[in-house]
């Protein structure tokens, strides 16, 4: 990650758009205002650690997935590979970005029961729909393509490889932040701690080093830290930090083929990350929530559970070892694992932006484009996301997306 270099207060008192977060969800949002012709305002972002070292964006596996069982989520993914495979001509042709390609090795679910393999069989017709080219693999033929597998419990697998697979999130986050602030967004190195709620919504802001800013609308891309900022305008929204561990291993007998990103049906996954090296995750049983300044490892984890997962899957890594392991945080919407979207009913210029629960860097891209849309337009101009919307969060109406990792 590329250090920032904010500056701790801002030059106005008023701003017509504050954004509180500026990861990737934030700078995301602050690129696409930059972007929309129709957009004249002007733009705070206010990001509480400018070295970004425990922010979600920092931890992510920084894969993307078309594998959903909801049309909207696939689509939300389709846009985001087409943005990074075309990110220079996205990006106004500055000859400055690289190429960022997709290294496709594909996401392949296990079903081991025939419940699962049912399910399987249900997402890929939404997923066919929306024009995905996931397949169904028998027992054999998953052998066939990869021999590597222990399959004996297996009764269906779900593979795409088009369009699914690692790609450099860092970097297109590090992009977005770069170009905003050249074209006029001010980033910050502070801290919202108070919100002012008239009767027409949050008129004010007040920072950690005690200025209070004018706004005409706030959004909260916090990541983990959401229900924080949400409570400052008198609002609750069920987001919480999730630890989730991340493990990088040499195997002593490399794969000879790329490793598809491998969702065991206990729910550990492990994919392909380049010369003999494999990143896996996972997280323990009991998943609470957990405090916000908490990274610490369970250095059990990977000897007890991880590990014998992987290494009963694929044999070939019972000799293994761990070069690097971390933990980071989910932003777990506990409704339903999705993202909230939009203006609140009531607060009508506070905006979510919220709540992906580990999907949030693959979906950055049609997330921030639609908030800048929101924020500009008072609607959704591209992909209608109105089902991400906060009412149903007081209706206690959840999204059903069975592909949840």
């Amino acid at each position: 990650m590329v250090k920032a270099t904010f500056d701790a207060n801002p030059t106005r008192t008023a701003y017509d758009v504050v954004v509180v977060g500026g990861a990737i969800m934030g700078s995301s949002t602050a690129w696409w205002l930059t972007e929309n012709p129709d957009f004249d305002g002007t733009v705070l972002v206010v990001e509480r650690d400018q070295s970004y070292e425990n922010c979600s964006t920092a931890h992510t596996n920084s894969c993307m997935r078309q594998q959903f069982s909801t049309e909207l989520n696939v689509r939300i993914s389709q846009f985001a590979a087409d943005f990074v495979t075309n990110i220079r001509e996205r990006m106004g042709g500055d000859d400055r970005i690289p190429d960022l390609p997709i290294r496709s090795f594909g996401y392949l679910y296990l079903a081991d029961t025939e419940d699962f393999a049912n399910v399987l069989r249900q997402n890929i017709k939404v997923q066919h729909a929306a024009g995905a080219a996931t397949e169904l693999l028998s027992h054999d033929e998953i052998l066939s393509r990869y021999p590597f597998y222990n399959v004996d419990d297996i009764v269906l697998g779900s593979i795409n490889t088009v369009n699914e697979g690692y790609w450099d999130g860092a970097a297109v986050f590090d992009w977005w932040k770069r170009q905003a602030r050249e074209r006029g967004v001010e980033y910050i190195a502070n801290e919202v701690v108070a919100m002012t709620r008239g009767a027409s919504g949050i008129e004010s802001i007040t920072l950690g080093s005690g200025e209070v800013v004018a706004c005409g609308q706030v959004v909260n891309a916090s990541g983990p830290r959401a229900a924080v900022t949400a409570r400052m305008a008198g609002i609750d929204v069920p987001v919480e930090p999730r630890k989730r561990y991340t493990w990088v291993f040499k195997a002593e007998t490399p794969l000879d083929r790329d490793l598809p990103l491998t969702i065991d049906p206990s729910g550990v996954h492990c994919r392909e990350n380049g010369g003999g090296t494999y990143q896996a995750g996972g997280h323990a049983d009991i998943d609470p929530a957990v405090e916000f300044d908490d990274f610490r490892m369970d250095h059990s984890l990977w000897e007890t559970h991880v590990w014998p997962i992987i290494a009963t899957r694929i044999p070939a890594f019972e000799a293994v070892k761990v070069q690097a392991e971390w933990a980071g945080h989910y932003a777990v919407n506990t409704l339903d694992h999705n993202a909230i979207l939009g203006p609140h009913p009531d607060v009508p210029n506070f905006i979510f932006l919220n709540g992906f629960s580990g999907h949030g860097l693959q979906q950055s891209p049609a997330m921030g484009r639609a908030t800048a849309e929101w924020l500009t337009y008072g609607e959704y101009r591209t992909l209608d996301m109105r089902p991400f919307a906060y009412e149903r969060i007081v209706a206690n109406d959840p999204i059903l997306e069975t592909a949840v990792i």
